[in-house]
């Protein structure tokens, strides 16, 4: 609940900033809106699944992909493809953020498979964070999650975070494409890590 406000706004700066680089509108609001309808499946599947398991299933599918990407590193998924797949990966996505709390190993692996240009990457996923924040915000005020002395903490978070930014947006415009795939795929190394880890250790 703390997050929610620095996820919204950096993220809807980072749209604004990136507005002229997206992806098509309609892949993108696909893709946004397979995500929302997801979390709302996430939260109800809390009470039936387990989130270990699809958690889990998730870091599987993850490693599979750095290790395909490794071997492949020229392979890319081209966008006829991800156009027929966006909704199911979406979907995905929102039900990792409603069930496990993180959407990023479904969508930031998606569109980390297509290559995409830093600007355009940055700008799509972007938008899709923006849609599944705007979806939890009413789910986390009715469950009393969300209330006024976390939000004051978000606020305070919000603040720190954007006085950061511009110096994150400097540094990413230097890196070479090739360093930025290269931090990607470690970020999702890092998170198939840390669910694993979470689930051997609860």
């Amino acid at each position: 609940a703390v997050l929610v406000a620095p996820n919204l706004f950096s993220n809807a700066l980072q749209v604004w900033q990136y507005r002229q680089h997206l992806l098509p509108l309609r892949f993108l609001l696909s893709f946004a809106v397979a995500g929302g309808a997801g979390i709302v499946l996430g939260t109800w599947g809390l009470v039936v699944l387990s989130p270990t398991l699809l958690s889990l299933g998730v870091a599987a599918a993850i490693l599979l992909y750095l290790i395909i990407k490794l071997a492949k590193r020229t392979a890319t998924l081209p966008f006829t493809v991800a156009k027929r797949i966006v909704l199911p990966v979406g979907l995905l996505a929102g039900v990792l953020q409603g069930a496990a709390g993180m959407s990023a190993p479904a969508s930031v692996t998606f569109l980390n498979a297509m290559q995409l240009e830093r600007r355009v990457f940055i700008g799509s996923i972007s938008v899709f964070f923006v849609a599944i924040t705007l979806v939890q915000i009413p789910a986390l005020l009715s469950a009393g999650i969300l209330t006024g002395e976390r939000t004051l903490y978000s606020l305070g978070a919000l603040l720190v975070i954007l006085a950061a930014m511009p110096i994150g947006a400097q540094l990413g415009r230097r890196l070479p494409h090739r360093w930025f795939d290269n931090l990607i795929m470690c970020l999702l190394a890092s998170i198939a890590l840390k669910i694993i880890l979470d689930a051997l250790l609860t």
